[in-house]
């Protein structure tokens, strides 16, 4: 039998004693993918066979569980499982960290359970016990998919045991392999002239609806929503469908996309946002072109995660913690971001701004949230400006990280909510988890410094109570460390002992220049108060500031 599992996914061994479900794991997982019930078992109380410190021993393997899985490792959980209790923990913890739940079921008849149990004088258990296990396997078989294990995998015997072959899958999500370069390209809506301007802006060539491609090799990627509101529908699916299915492109979905899947399934849909003009345009096709939409909206993945995880496109955005895992919660997260439940004086929902708190290495790039410009916070970019509202289609340019338009030809849907050219939440407040601690700072010159606790500490404690606001300080001016205190008496420094401090360092050469004394200062100057609102977020009508080479007020 095969077995396919994710390559990040939590298994859970199910089976009575004696079903050697030990031995099949240490056959196809790694020693440190296994977490056995009896290892910490014996941890906890030296005696693998100590049943009265089982709670405890669980204890520990959840914890060393979630530690693994918080890290996107896969794991493997070896003990019975034959309960629904002690399958609900684990479809939990699961559904916690946003993973597939594979079970893995050795179920071997009675019998053969039995005699085994008999031949292991040093961990034999009551026949009972193997007896009442087994008939706790039997009735939870047919059960396991609705208790919530994504995968589940039966062998009925020794044989189907022994033919197993175990593949472990990429993730859906996973495209790490595909290093671009890419032309991201945000919502749609419908604007087909738009699209094909861009994309032949962009320097891609054919004839539209035919499909385009790059001279280069360059990739599209769309980030959903890609019908509605706007004019030609059906002429943007043919031309991305193609794109894509022809590997010049690929494609998020959006939560517009999953409305015209529901809507095509026969499902009762309320016919707003647009959607009533794309299903008028499909009614107008082919049925056999409305199954090839339907198949191909409802096959597109929430997120990717591109370019060995230096790049994550979705069509919400998503958290760090949601990168490359799959649940539903990663799903509807990346179809609709985070709201708080309440709507605004428009009657759309209020967003949450997880971008605000996002610290990841990865570049993240988004669209659903219409806006007149490209909104850029902490290493995330939402490229959704509206173009079916009259605004810009836009596209984001890796690993150049350009930013490429076009004007829309109109306004083809009029927005419950104008479009804003700056979001009211910039993301420039200092988070004091980021600057505390120690620290390695990364520089283009040297290897990675490192900043130890205390001087952090010290650091922050000066920064916090005389430095100016930290927006204005695009620039500090770099400065040289001065040699030791002199040992000569009278002398704070000493030319001598500063030659040798160079030669013992291995400088081979000094360059020496009369020094005047004074400090040197930074003036930022901004030719009036709309220009420091806009560049630097200042908006409290100052135009600029002359600041010292440490962060403070010159003056």
């Amino acid at each position: 039998m095969r077995i396919e599992i994710p390559e990040f996914a939590l298994v859970v061994m199910v089976g009575a004693t004696s079903g050697g479900k030990s031995t099949f794991a240490k056959k196809y997982f790694k020693e440190t993918e296994i977490l056995s019930s009896d290892f910490f078992r014996g941890m906890v109380s030296d005696d693998e066979n100590n049943q009265k410190v089982s709670k405890e021993a669980f204890d520990l393997l959840y914890y060393a569980a979630n530690k693994r899985l918080d890290l996107m490792k896969t794991t493997v959980i070896d003990a019975t499982n034959v309960q629904h209790d002690a399958r609900k923990v684990a479809i939990q913890m699961a559904r916690d960290q946003n993973v597939h739940s594979v079970a893995i079921v050795l179920n071997l008849p009675e019998k053969i359970l039995q005699e085994r149990n008999l031949n292991r004088p040093d961990r034999m258990l009551p026949s009972h016990v193997v007896h009442r296990q087994a008939n706790d396997l039997r009735r939870s078989v047919k059960r396991l998919k609705k208790e919530g294990f994504r995968f589940v995998y039966i062998l009925n015997s020794q044989e189907e045991i022994d033919s197993v072959e175990i593949v472990r899958t990429k993730m859906w999500n996973d495209k790490k392999e595909e290093h671009g370069p890419f032309d991201i390209i945000g919502d749609i809506h419908g604007c087909y002239d738009e699209l094909v301007e861009l994309l032949k802006k962009l320097e891609y060539t054919g004839d539209g609806v035919g499909g385009m491609k790059h001279p280069e090799g360059r990739k599209a990627a769309f980030l959903g929503d890609l019908c509605d509101r706007g004019p030609e529908n059906v002429a943007v699916l043919k031309l991305v469908m193609h794109m894509v299915q022809n590997n010049q492109a690929i494609c998020v979905q959006g939560n517009h996309d999953v409305k015209i899947v529901k809507k095509l399934r026969g499902r009762n849909v309320q016919l707003a946002h647009g959607l009533d003009q794309t299903i008028g345009e499909l009614e107008q096709q082919s049925e056999e072109f409305r199954e090839e939409v339907k198949t191909f909206l409802d096959g597109l993945i929430s997120h990717y995660v591109l370019d060995g995880g230096k790049l994550v496109i979705a069509h919400a955005g998503i958290k760090e913690n949601y990168i490359g895992r799959g649940s539903g919660r990663v799903r509807d997260f990346c179809l609709y971001g985070e709201t708080t439940g309440e709507t605004d004086e428009y009657g759309l929902p209020v967003r949450l701004d997880w971008a605000a708190d996002y610290r990841g290495k990865a570049v993240i790039v988004f669209g659903h949230i219409p806006q007149a410009e490209v909104q850029s916070m902490n290493r995330t970019y939402c490229i959704d400006t509206g173009c079916a509202f009259g605004g810009k289609l836009t596209a984001f340019r890796y690993p150049e990280k350009e930013l490429v338009s076009v004007d829309a030809k109109k306004q083809y849907y009029m927005p419950r909510k104008p479009l804003v050219s700056k979001t009211e939440a910039q993301g420039d407040m200092l988070i004091v988890a980021d600057v505390s601690g120690s620290m390695h700072i990364n520089t283009r010159l040297m290897p990675s410094v490192m900043v130890r606790e205390n001087n952090v500490a010290a650091a922050l404690e000066i920064m916090s109570r005389y430095a100016a606001d930290p927006r204005w300080l695009i620039y500090l001016p770099p400065t040289m460390s001065p040699c030791e205190t002199s040992q000569r008496e009278g002398y704070l420094e000493h030319p001598v002992e500063a030659f040798a401090y160079y030669k013992n360092k291995g400088v081979g050469t000094v360059i020496c220049e009369k020094k005047h004394m004074g400090s040197r200062a930074v003036i930022v100057i901004c030719k009036d108060p709309t220009a420091a609102k806009t560049r630097f977020d200042i908006s409290d009508g100052s135009l600029g500031i002359i600041y010292t080479r440490t962060g403070r007020h010159f003056f």
